[in-house]
């Protein structure tokens, strides 16, 4: 039987040991500071594709693991017996002017050839049902492609069905088998200082909570705004982009704004309370891609790191991928997500 060491117990660390344990290793999970610690504790969870044209091997890896998604999470839940909060219900987005209207319909036509037929890409009438932005034009678009979850329930999801099988995290411990790093921020900052350039940065999120039932209806993308409602009863706005801030944990007048601008694009989220304020930090490699593969230097040691904003989307595949590499030594990485693509 292989040993896995996994430091970093964020949405990247906890999928690649599911997976490393779902291959018959035995894996011991390391972090500090518990799981979801980090910017994977956050609260918003919109599992999008990128539109579909200019194609290229993120956005095929990125079809995959959303196509993944439904299984991998379904099995987590089930074996763990905690909800993730997974729902592939799609996603709305308003059509703004003209031009934006001719360019949605000829990525219908994209969508059902990149997309392989197994999810699908419309333009459609608006309806004037209560949970649907405002669209100026008329119409807007629609995906079966896009899902949500609640991104720390889905690694408290993960924490549980890894304890089924053994596996505990510890604040720390001596590493033993092949090591991944999957350190966040912290790590990218760490790589960084012993290079003579920045392999990734930080980039602030604020996101917030508003008490508003809208469970199990697709996702809205307005205003470039994420709106995502979430089964238990809760809708999540988010997030700004911040590539300098003073605090990394606060929140202020930038959230307020985004708040705003999502209760101007769907009115019926206007009178919702905000029950949560939340801001972290997330990693974003130098090569705008996830960040995976061997660590340059150091045999039996691997990163998987850099995930930003599509990390949750693109974990089922990148567990997999990582697991293979480690324990089978078989390398499917796509070209520019290498760890050197970064160094």
């Amino acid at each position: 039987m292989a040993d896995v060491t996994v430091r970093g117990a964020g949405i990247l660390g906890l999928s690649v040991a599911w997976a490393c344990v779902k291959k018959g290793a035995r894996v011991k999970i390391i972090d500090p500071n518990g799981a979801a610690s980090g910017s994977s504790g956050g609260i918003v969870g919109a599992l999008a594709p990128h539109v579909p044209e200019n194609w290229n091997s993120k956005k095929a890896f990125q079809l995959e693991s959303l196509l993944m998604a439904e299984t991998f999470w379904r099995e987590i839940e089930a074996t763990g017996g905690t909800t993730s909060g997974y729902a592939r219900a799609g996603r709305i987005q308003p059509v703004m002017d003209d031009a934006a209207l001719c360019l949605a319909l000829r990525r219908c036509e994209t969508a059902r050839e990149l997309w392989q037929g197994k999810a699908d890409w419309t333009v459609e009438r608006y309806t004037s049902d209560i949970w649907a932005p405002l669209t100026p034009t008329g119409w807007v678009i629609r995906d079966t492609l896009s899902a949500h979850l609640h991104p720390r329930k889905a690694c408290l999801a993960l924490v549980s069905a890894l304890a089924s099988k053994g596996v505990q995290i510890d604040p720390d411990g001596a590493e033993q088998g092949q090591v991944l790093w999957a350190t966040g921020f912290d790590g990218l900052k760490r790589l960084s200082a012993e290079h003579s350039r920045a392999v990734g940065n930080g980039v602030k999120g604020q996101a917030a909570l508003l008490q508003f039932d809208a469970r199990f209806s697709p996702q809205i993308f307005a205003e470039s705004v994420h709106i995502v409602p979430h089964l238990d009863g809760t809708v999540a706005i988010g997030s700004t982009s911040e590539r300098e801030y003073l605090e990394e944990a606060t929140t202020d007048q930038q959230l307020d704004n985004v708040v705003a601008k999502a209760c101007a694009a769907v009115p019926a989220l206007q009178d919702a309370t905000v029950v949560q304020r939340w801001a972290g930090v997330r990693p974003r490699a130098r090569s705008r891609a996830p960040m995976l593969g061997h660590w340059p230097g150091k045999p039996g040691h691997f990163i998987a790191n850099g995930g930003f904003k599509i990390g949750f989307g693109m974990a089922p595949k990148i567990a997999q991928v990582m697991a293979n590499l480690m324990l089978d030594n078989r390398n499917e990485i796509p070209k520019g997500f290498e760890v050197s693509a970064s160094f």
